[in-house]
């Protein structure tokens, strides 16, 4: 047996070598697998990022409705939002939405 090895010895090595190299290949930090996982990652990252600049956008134009230049409208409509202030005479209804399983 240890003469059919010695024989075949290249054989051996070259195996256990595409064998090696095969599975890295797939698997490992640089691998097939590991590419397609970095790249939903990606994907998810750049939704997240258009999700905050869409955020941002909006705070931006909600802080430039309160510079110097007041808007009375939106300062009303954040009163009555945030604090639930009304005029007199009006009736303000809070609903809430509770559903019981």
């Amino acid at each position: 047996m240890l003469k059919r090895l010695k024989k075949n010895y290249f054989l051996l090595i070259s195996v256990f070598l595409i064998i090696y190299f095969f599975f890295n290949l797939l698997s490992g930090e640089r691998g097939l697998i590991s590419y397609y996982e970095k790249k939903q990652i990606l994907n998810d990252l750049k939704i997240e990022k258009l999700s905050l600049i869409n955020l941002i956008n909006d705070l931006d134009s909600k802080n430039s409705l309160l510079s110097d230049n007041l808007d009375l409208d939106y300062i009303e409509s954040l009163i009555r939002e945030r604090f639930l202030f009304g005029k007199k005479n009006e009736k303000i209804y809070i609903i809430k939405n509770e559903t019981q399983f």
